[in-house]
C-alpha cells in the first residue's frame, strides 16, 4: 500500500512553567506525523527524550531517514529495525496503529489484544514551586483522585505534607526525579508513610539505584529514568516494586505492550506516563493503562489548547480517544 507521510514540528504552551528537579519548561515541543493511504489518515505526536538527548531537530531527522520505507508500506514490525527506541519511532508507531485501526474498523485496544478500552484515571501532576503555592495548586486538584508531587532534594517533606492538607482524599505520587540518595529517601520514609504516600517514582539516580537492592521500602518505589525497554527489566528485580511505562522511551505503543507483558511475569506492578503533549500524544497510552494500577496522562491538562475533537478529561478521569480522535 502506497502511503504518503507527513512530519512538523508543534510548540503547546504550558500554563505555567513546569518545573521538575531535572529543569523547566516553558512549551511542549513534539514532533506529529500523519500517514496517508486509501483516503484514510493515521496520527501521532511524540515528544522525545531531552535527557537522551532528543530535540525536535532529531526526531523530524530521524523519521526523513525512514520515509521511503515507511511510504512503501513498513510496518510496525518493520519499524523496530529500523529506529531504535526514542520519539521518532514512537511517532511513527502511533500513526501506525491508528491508521490500521481507520482502514480496518479495528479499535486499537482489540487490536492490542485488551478485552477493554474503557476511560482510565489519571493523576495530575503538581511542579516543584513555593510551599503557598504547592497549598493553592492542592487546593484546586483537591477533588482529583490521583496527585503527583515533584518534589527537589531540599525540603520535600514541607511540600508533601502542604498537598496533603489541601487535598486530603487523594491518593499521591511523589517524583524526586532521581534527586535523592538512598540514605535521604530512608530518611524521609517515615514522614512519607506519615503523611499517606502511596508511591515513590525513581527517587534516586540511575546507577546508584543498586544500593535499593532488598531495601524494604514500605511504600513502593517506580523506577522512570531507570526503564527505558524490556533489556532494563533483569536489573531491577529486588530494587523497584513498579514500572513506568512511556511510549516515547520504549519507542512506541508496540513495544511498550511488549514490555508491560514480560514486567508482568517477573512480578513487577505497572504504572503509565508520559513525557508531555496532547490528547493525541496521550491516546496510544490509554492502550497500555488498560493495563497498568496508576496512569499519569496529565500531559494535555498542564498545556494551553489541544486539538480539534480532543477527548475530555474532568478530575483526572480521561475518556477514550477512540473511535473518532485516535485508534
Amino acid at each position: 500500500m502506497k502511503r504518503t507521510l507527513k512530519a512538523y514540528a508543534q510548540a503547546w504552551p504550558m500554563i505555567e512553567p513546569f518545573v521538575i528537579a531535572r529543569g523547566t519548561q516553558t512549551t511542549a515541543d513534539m514532533v506529529v506525523v500523519e500517514l496517508s493511504c486509501e483516503g484514510a489518515t493515521g496520527r501521532g505526536e511524540a515528544h522525545g527524550v531531552p535527557y537522551a538527548g532528543e530535540t525536535q531537530q532529531t526526531l523530524l531527522q530521524d523519521i526523513e531517514g525512514v520515509r521511503a520505507a515507511i511510504e512503501a508500506g513498513a510496518d510496525r514490525q518493520d519499524l523496530l529495525k529500523l529506529l531504535p527506541a526514542g520519539g521518532a519511532r514512537n511517532a511513527l508507531d502511533a500513526a501506525l496503529w491508528d491508521l490500521e485501526a481507520k482502514l480496518s474498523g479495528i479499535p486499537a485496544w482489540r487490536g492490542a489484544g485488551l478485552d477493554r478500552g474503557n476511560a482510565i484515571t489519571s493523576a495530575v501532576t503538581i511542579g516543584i514551586r513555593t510551599l503557598p503555592e504547592y497549598d493553592k495548586a492542592a487546593r484546586a486538584l483537591a477533588e482529583h483522585p490521583w496527585i503527583k508531587i515533584k518534589v527537589a532534594q531540599r525540603d520535600p517533606i514541607a511540600a508533601v505534607r502542604a498537598v496533603r492538607a489541601a487535598a486530603p482524599k487523594a491518593k499521591l505520587v511523589v517524583d524526586a526525579n532521581q534527586a535523592w540518595t538512598v540514605a535521604e529517601l530512608q530518611t524521609y520514609m517515615p514522614a512519607l508513610v506519615e503523611l499517606g504516600v502511596d508511591l515513590l517514582e525513581q527517587p534516586v539516580k540511575v546507577g546508584l539505584d543498586d544500593a535499593l537492592y532488598g531495601y524494604a521500602s514500605p511504600i513502593p518505589i517506580c523506577a522512570d529514568e531507570s526503564i527505558n525497554t524490556a533489556a532494563d527489566l533483569p536489573r531491577l528485580i529486588g530494587r523497584y516494586q513498579f514500572i513506568n511505562i512511556k511510549l516515547d522511551k520504549t519507542g512506541g505503543l508496540t513495544t511498550a505492550l511488549q514490555l508491560a507483558r514480560a514486567a508482568q511475569k517477573l512480578g513487577f506492578r505497572l504504572m503509565s506516563g508520559c513525557m508531555c503533549g496532547s490528547s493525541l500524544a496521550m491516546a496510544p497510552s490509554l492502550v497500555l493503562a488498560q493495563l497498568c494500577e496508576i496512569n499519569d496522562l496529565d500531559g494535555p491538562m498542564l498545556q494551553v489548547g489541544d486539538w480539534p475533537g480532543a477527548p475530555a478529561c474532568v478530575r483526572g478521569l480521561m475518556s477514550p480517544p477512540w473511535p473518532g480522535f485516535w485508534g
